[in-house]
């Protein structure tokens, strides 16, 4: 065995490729994508490394083309979560015993993979089954994933580094970082492949073993990225893919005696069932379960008279409507000065005449469709729901269509009622509502900003004036764990922008960061003495007459 020191470079970022026209990336991908569509892939589970194929059969389409079938996955059972769970179990030892350098050795190796042979592979299951167009995909299937793996290494490191004060009686004080005792749940969302990998990656290069349950709009990509686990050289049982519905899983992991630990995104009602679940049953468990969340968003844009009227257009249209808008951190609900206000609409809405909506093929397309026909529905009716309203203006799209494909045109909205259901509700979809107010209304407005929504995820502001970005980021602090200075409150980088918010939003373990993979990991600390008392006697015992 070496008894090196080993050491990893601080990071940089997985550059994000332009997909330019006549690129050899665009060739690439394009290539990937009618290959993904030539053949109907069976989409199994993984249980301890083997591929399962058994279970009710779901067939799996493009959100933006619901009458072409990709493939299909095989719903799960209680017994592929009895087995999943054995597996991880059965696996621990050995991966926990790694050196740490092995298993960084294993995520290190899936970011190059990722960025080299599986990159056209991963991009083109992300826009197939999440609509996304190539951009969108890029940042978050391959550019963000491979910042996670390789950003995630480097600050497991700089947390091993850590070590208590060293006494100068012979004393030898040092820190181990072991893995939490018995086997981490994650739970994925559809919206972020990225996320969807990171969930369980991160807590298995703690040392942890893990059961992974993703969103079913997400299984065509998460099927991708256990193929690049195991290419990695993952060994078999430290994540375990499965497809059993949410609550039978929780049926039996919350129940478990192992259970140790939740990693989850998605939304904040099922979030704190979870919680509620895991709190009744916490007297049944070998320690206290670790339960890290992020949920939801209802993100603003905030802009003071001092703002430049067409940057804050640009940012709501790209904060708002990037991805169709299905981000916890999409910008939602804007507050814009009277006195902006004409030419922030103006070069708005003439911007969003030039979006081009349909399939992610067509590389042409800004927008594409909604996850699905549940998510359309619900967003839908907040549409009308706003055309009913006489508080309500709609100032741009207010169309949906789903005879193809689940597109619903990006919808802006202006509202009289700065707590109208639409500026307080997480929509998660392309409506941004927008509240104007007077000028001589900042600091009020502010007040508003805080108070209106449980969430807070994300914000920005938007000024010019140095006194006024330093007035709303005090009045702010707590209601966005990121906050952005005009810039649009998406996009948060792995290693540059640590990613989570407070209240309803989560537990603001910030993601890309040292303080999420803390949650995944159990110190213990070992004094040594090297010369040990012979004489139990403290000196204060003496003669108390000498």
């Amino acid at each position: 065995m070496s008894d090196a020191i080993f050491n990893l470079a601080i990071p940089a970022n997985e550059p994000v490729l332009a997909y330019a026209p006549g690129s050899p990336e665009r060739k690439a991908l394009k290539q990937a994508l009618q290959e993904a569509k030539a053949k109907q892939r069976e989409l199994p589970a993984f249980i301890n490394g083997e591929r399962v194929l058994d279970g009710e059969k779901v067939s799996v389409h493009p959100p933006h083309e619901r009458s072409f079938t990709l493939g299909h996955f095989y719903r799960g059972t209680q017994d592929h979560v009895h087995r999943a769970i054995d597996a991880a179990l059965a696996a621990k030892p050995a991966w926990e015993s790694l050196p740490w350098q092995q298993r960084a050795a294993v995520f290190l190796r899936a970011a190059d993979l990722l960025a080299g042979p599986f990159r056209a592979r991963m991009n083109a299951a992300t826009m197939l089954g999440q609509s996304k167009n190539a951009y969108q995909a890029e940042i978050d299937s391959v550019a963000e994933m491979c910042d996670f793996f390789r950003f995630n290494a480097y600050f497991l490191q700089e947390i091993y580094r850590e070590q208590p004060l060293h006494s100068p009686d012979g004393i030898w004080n040092r820190l181990e970082y072991r893995a939490l005792e018995g086997f981490v749940l994650a739970i994925t969302p559809f919206n972020f492949t990225s996320i969807a990998a990171n969930l369980p990656a991160a807590p298995a290069l703690c040392g942890n073993t893990v059961v992974w349950k993703p969103a079913e709009t997400q299984i065509y990509s998460a099927v991708v990225i256990m193929e690049l686990f195991e290419a990695a050289g993952l060994p078999k049982g430290v994540i375990n893919l499965i497809y059993t519905d949410g609550p039978e899983v929780g049926d039996i992991v919350f129940k478990h005696r192992d259970f140790a630990g939740l990693h989850f995104t998605g939304s904040t009602k099922v979030f704190q069932q979870l919680w509620k679940e895991i709190g009744n049953n916490v007297g049944h468990y070998r320690s206290y379960p670790r339960i890290v969340g992020e949920t939801g968003g209802k993100d603003f844009l905030v802009a003071h008279p001092s703002a430049d009227a067409v940057e804050v257009a640009v940012a709501l249209l790209r904060g708002a409507f990037e991805y169709q808008g299905q981000k916890c951190s999409a910008a939602s609900r804007a507050y814009v000065p009277a006195s902006l206000w004409a030419a922030v609409r103006e070069r708005l809405v003439a911007d969003m005449k030039t979006l081009r909506s349909g399939t992610v093929e067509d590389f042409g397309n800004f927008i594409n469709a909604v996850i699905d026909e549940r998510a359309f529905d619900r967003i839908a009716g907040y549409i009308d729901g706003a055309k009913a309203d006489d508080a309500v203006e709609i100032v741009a799209g207010g169309g949906y269509d789903k005879s193809e494909g689940f597109f619903i045109e990006p919808t802006v909205l202006l509202t009289t009622d700065p707590r109208s259901k639409t500026m307080v509700e997480e929509i998660f979809g392309p409506v941004l509502t927008i509240y104007v107010y007077e000028d001589a209304q900042w600091e009020e407005t502010l007040e508003l900003v805080d108070t209106t929504s449980p969430y807070a995820l994300t914000g920005a502001v938007f000024a010019t004036d140095r006194a006024v970005i330093e007035q709303a980021s005090r009045a702010l602090r707590n209601a966005a764990g990121n906050f952005y200075v005009n810039d649009k409150p998406t996009g948060a980088v792995v290693g540059q922008q640590p990613f989570g918010g407070a209240r309803a939003s989560g537990t603001n373990d910030k993601a890309g960061s040292a303080i999420n993979l803390q949650r995944w990991i159990s110190p213990r600390l070992i004094k040594e003495n090297f010369v040990p008392p012979v004489d139990y006697r403290y000196p204060f015992l003496g003669d108390a007459a000498k």
